[in-house]
């Protein structure tokens, strides 16, 4: 049997299929249940309201959303924060400026990267093979 230790609470655990303790995944599903009976009764919260009036965390409730538990769909105040900079979003895990400018860093590593690999001094990992070629 693996044991392990429940990131939510710290105790000891069997490992399964939720990655937390049995204790926890009943909170959890406590904290869901809360959670869809408020928005039952109030369509237009947003999600620091659902926060503030079940006294479930932002994070929890995130992980609802991303899970498909909790649908946004038909709730337009319903947005949670991008990982990164907070901005709400509806979907996703990044706003889109933040993607922007992972793209544009991410490019120009390529970039970078690929004028290391035109240098012809280095850069290249089978130097000596390449030089009995020419």
């Amino acid at each position: 049997m693996n044991l392990g230790n429940c990131p939510r609470c710290g105790r000891l655990y069997a490992l399964n299929f939720r990655d937390v303790c049995s204790n926890c995944i009943k909170e959890m599903e406590q904290e869901y249940q809360i959670c869809v009976d408020y928005l039952r009764e109030n369509k237009g919260a947003n999600i620091q309201e659902l926060s503030d009036a079940t006294e479930v965390s932002i994070k929890t409730i995130t992980k609802f959303i991303r899970e498909g538990r909790i649908s946004i769909e038909n709730a337009p105040n319903m947005m949670y924060p991008c990982e990164v900079c907070g901005m709400l979003i509806r979907e996703g895990h990044m706003c889109d400026s933040c993607r922007t400018r992972l793209t544009k860093d991410l490019a120009g590593a390529a970039r970078e990267v690929g004028q290391k690999d035109n240098n012809p001094i280095g850069g290249r990992t089978y130097n000596a093979v390449d030089k009995l070629r020419n």
